[in-house]
C-alpha cells in the first residue's frame, strides 16, 4: 500500500471514529432535562446531585417544584422528563393508572432501606401506643391531630384514608397538612414538653433519624412501612435520550450519603451547593453513575465531570 492510500485509509478511519463518538451522545431535543422536585429534603439533594452531573456532562437541567400529584400529571403530559422521588409502596395507588396506560415508565430503583409511616415518640410507644388501633382510644391526648406534610402528597392521602375508614376508630382525628419543616417544628416542640404527638415520619432523614421515635405497626396495606425509592420518567424518555437514560438508570444512592447532605440543607444550605460539595468530596461515588455514559455531545464523561468539579 502506497503512502497516499495509507493516509486516505487512516483519515477515513479517524473520520468514522469521530462520527461514532459524535453520535454517542443524545440528540439536541434531549439537551434540556426537566426534573421535578417535590420539596422533600431527600429529593432536593438527589436532584441536586443529578443536576450537577448533568450540567458537567453538557446537559441543561431544569428543576421545577411540584407536588407528587402534579408531577405524575406533568410526566404523562410530557411537561417533565424525570422524577427521582417515587416512594413505594406509598405511591402505588397514585402511580398505577399511569404505568397501566404506559404514560409513565419506571427507570430503576435508586434507594433501598428507606422507611415511611406514622410515628410517635418512644415515650408514647412505651405508654402503649404501638399500632394504629392504639390511636383511637387516645385521641384526646393527641389533641385529635395527626401531622402530615404538603397537601396532595401520597403520604397524606394514605393518612386521610386511614382516618376516614370507620374500621380504624379514628373519628376523633383530623389531618394537619403542612410543610416538612412545619411538621418537624410542631413535633419537636411537642416532644420537648413530653406531649403526645403522631406525625408522618421517614428515613433517610438526618433529623428524624436521630429523633427518639417509633413507627406504628401493621400499616403495610396502607402503603407504610419499609420503603424503596424509584426513578420514573415520561413515556419513551430513555429510548429517545439513551445517554441521559443510561445515566439515570445508573443513579443509585444510599441512606448515609443522603442523610449527610440532608443535614446541611436542613441547616439552611442550598441543596444544589450541598450536592456539588459532596460530589467533590466523594469522586469515587461518581464512577458507577457515569459508567457507559458520555457527555451530551459524545465526549469523555469522566474528564468533563472532573473538570467541572475542579471549579
Amino acid at each position: 500500500m502506497n503512502r497516499f492510500a495509507m493516509r486516505t485509509l487512516l483519515a477515513g478511519t479517524a473520520l468514522m471514529i469521530g462520527l461514532a463518538t459524535a453520535q454517542a451522545g443524545d440528540p439536541e431535543s434531549c439537551k434540556k432535562v426537566r426534573l421535578s422536585d417535590v420539596g422533600w429534603t431527600d429529593i432536593q439533594v438527589t436532584t441536586g446531585v443529578a443536576s450537577n452531573l448533568l450540567t458537567a456532562l453538557g446537559y441543561e437541567p431544569e428543576v421545577t417544584q411540584l407536588s407528587v400529584a402534579v408531577t405524575l400529571t406533568a410526566l404523562k403530559e410530557n411537561d417533565i422528563d424525570v422524577f427521582l422521588g417515587n416512594w413505594m409502596p406509598t405511591q402505588t395507588d397514585a402511580l398505577k393508572p399511569y404505568t397501566d396506560e404506559g404514560s409513565i415508565e419506571v427507570v430503576g430503583l435508586n434507594l433501598e432501606g428507606a422507611g415511611f409511616g406514622p410515628v410517635v415518640p418512644n415515650y408514647v410507644a412505651e405508654a402503649g401506643v404501638k399500632s394504629l388501633a392504639d390511636l383511637g382510644p387516645n385521641a384526646e391526648k393527641f389533641g385529635g391531630k395527626i401531622y402530615g406534610i404538603e397537601a396532595g402528597s401520597s403520604g397524606n392521602k394514605n393518612l386521610l384514608a386511614l382516618i376516614e375508614d370507620p374500621a380504624n376508630n379514628l373519628k376523633g382525628f383530623e389531618l394537619v397538612e403542612s410543610s416538612e419543616a412545619g411538621m418537624l417544628t410542631q413535633a419537636e416542640q411537642t416532644m420537648k414538653d413530653k406531649g403526645w404527638v403522631v406525625f408522618l415520619g421517614w428515613t433517610p432523614h438526618p433529623v428524624m433519624g436521630e429523633m427518639p421515635i417509633t413507627y406504628l405497626t401493621g400499616l403495610e396495606k396502607a402503603g407504610f412501612g419499609e420503603a424503596k425509592v424509584y426513578t420514573i420518567s415520561r413515556k419513551g424518555y430513555t429510548s429517545e435520550c439513551p445517554n441521559a437514560g443510561a445515566f439515570f438508570k445508573n443513579l443509585k444512592f444510599n441512606l448515609s450519603m443522603e442523610n449527610g447532605m440532608m443535614d446541611k440543607v436542613l441547616k439552611g444550605e442550598n441543596p444544589n451547593d450541598v450536592a456539588k460539595a459532596w460530589l467533590k468530596e466523594n469522586p469515587d461515588a461518581i464512577k458507577p453513575w457515569i459508567a457507559g455514559v458520555t457527555t451530551f455531545d459524545g465526549g469523555d464523561a469522566q474528564a468533563a465531570v472532573t473538570a467541572a468539579l475542579a471549579n
